[in-house]
């Protein structure tokens, strides 16, 4: 034991000490970078500075040449002789263009960015300087060069204004509120002679040189813009409702069992302890009033074995709803586990189950828009398994709906609703009716406060 103790060597007794820290190995061929940039000169050009030019809703060309132009600011006082000395305004403008005028301007103040300066900076990466010189601002505008009129046709047109007009323009001056209002809507009500005549004609009226050139400018600049179509699509696909036939003829190919369920979860519903109790004539018991008022007449109506599925299938969204519980979030239901809800949904098979979960629920949760799109398909089922009229008081009370509620979510699939009076006088019942053609909810544009 001892004799192997000895013939171990210690660390570092034969081999040479290894340096810690790597060192870098450097060609000369690549020149070290400055480890510090330091800022040269700060210039202020007061002749010809830089320009960072912007052109908001313009597609000026490459060709286009400007000529600059200098206005120099009035003196500053005694007081102020030990600030720096003003500098002088800078205009832009191009006319080299065939049809439009550009012109580039600063923001004067006042402006969104008067308070702010801009720089350009040039850095040499051999001294490790860096020059930096102060920029203008500046905004390019454009305007249509045969929509310019002279000056004499202008000051020939301030002569020749007519009472009316010189009237308009004090109530525009120093009118009320209501009397400019009034004003506002005389010249949005008022037809240009050109689209008069057009109109007259039945052909639609000509574009000039300087409306084409101005829809050319436009077509580049919203190329990329989204269609009315685009935006409707959108805005219809984000919306709670059952797919449908909207292009439809007939009423009863809007919406149907197959589009609504689907095909293979249709044929999947179990019907057959229905058909045997209403073929011996039981009357069971059933925890919806709705379902157990329709069963009889769907059964004995045409097509019975594809309605009665279709009926068991919105049994099966009811019992659904009713097993939801409020959410931890405002406005959110829990549903149940699977093993509960396959008890609650019996005798639906594992493909109805999760369809119906899927569908109305995400994560075994039920936000607004799930549980407004239950609402709605039983909506569209409710009308296809009453012929499309029908009393709202048996599935109300099936989903635990008021008659506003249960006309918001049936307005949402095109129909209508409305009151009829009762067999009990002073009661009223209400009515729900899916014709075509459908009318939905328009969009609601509130009106701005303050105006």
């Amino acid at each position: 034991m001892s004799g192997d103790k000895e013939k171990k060597r210690k660390r570092g007794e034969d081999a040479a000490p290894r340096p810690k820290k790597k060192v870098a190995i450097q060609t000369p061929s690549q020149p070290t970078p400055p480890a510090t940039i330091k800022v040269s000169s700060v210039q202020t050009a007061r002749s010809c500075p830089p320009v960072l030019a912007t052109s908001p809703g313009l597609h000026i060309p490459s060709s286009v040449k400007f000529q600059a132009y200098t206005t120099s600011q009035p003196a500053a006082s005694k007081r102020s002789k030990k600030t720096n000395p003003p500098q002088s305004n800078l205009l832009l403008h191009s006319s080299s263009h065939t049809k439009l005028d550009y012109t580039a301007k600063e923001d004067g103040p006042g402006g969104r960015e008067s308070h702010l300066k801009h720089y350009i900076g040039v850095f040499d990466p051999k001294t490790g300087s860096l020059a930096v010189v102060e920029a203008k601002k500046m905004a390019v505008r454009g305007v249509v060069r045969a929509q310019q009129p002279p000056e004499e046709d202008t000051a020939q047109a301030e002569a020749s204004k007519t009472n009316t007009e010189l009237r308009n323009n004090l109530g525009q001056a120093f009118g009320t509120k209501k009397a400019k209002k009034a004003l506002a809507a005389i010249t949005e009500n008022a037809i240009a002679p050109q689209k008069a005549t057009a109109d007259a004609e039945g052909n639609p009226p000509k574009l000039n040189a300087s409306s084409q050139a101005m829809m050319e400018s436009m077509k580049d600049v919203t190329v990329g813009m989204a269609s009315r179509e685009d935006l409707q699509a959108v805005a219809d696909a984000a919306k709670p409702v059952p797919p449908g036939n909207f292009d439809a003829e007939e009423i009863q190919d809007v919406y149907t069992p197959e589009e609504l369920i689907g095909g293979e979860v249709l044929n999947a519903i179990p019907i057959r302890d229905w058909q045997e109790q209403i073929k011996k004539g039981l009357n069971k018991a059933m925890p919806s009033a709705f379902i157990a008022s329709r069963l009889t007449a769907v059964a004995e109506g045409p097509n019975p074995v594809h309605r009665l599925r279709a009926l068991r299938y919105l049994d099966f969204l009811i019992k659904f709803i009713k097993s939801s519980k409020p959410g931890k979030d405002r406005g959110t239901k829990r549903i149940p586990p699977r093993d509960k809800l396959r008890e609650i949904l019996t005798p639906a098979p594992e493909p109805v189950i999760e369809n119906i979960r899927r569908k109305f629920s995400s994560n075994g949760e039920m936000r607004k828009f799930h549980t407004d799109l239950v609402y709605t398909y039983c909506c569209a089922l409710t009308a296809v398994l009453s012929n499309y009229n029908f009393d709202t008081s048996k599935i109300r009370f099936d989903l635990g709906l008021d008659e506003k509620q249960f006309g918001q979510y049936f307005r949402e699939i095109g129909g209508k609703v409305k009151n009829a009076k009762g067999a009990e006088k002073g009661t009223h019942v209400q009515i729900a009716v899916l014709a075509l053609p459908l009318e939905f909810p328009k969009v609601r544009y509130q009106r701005p406060r303050g105006r």
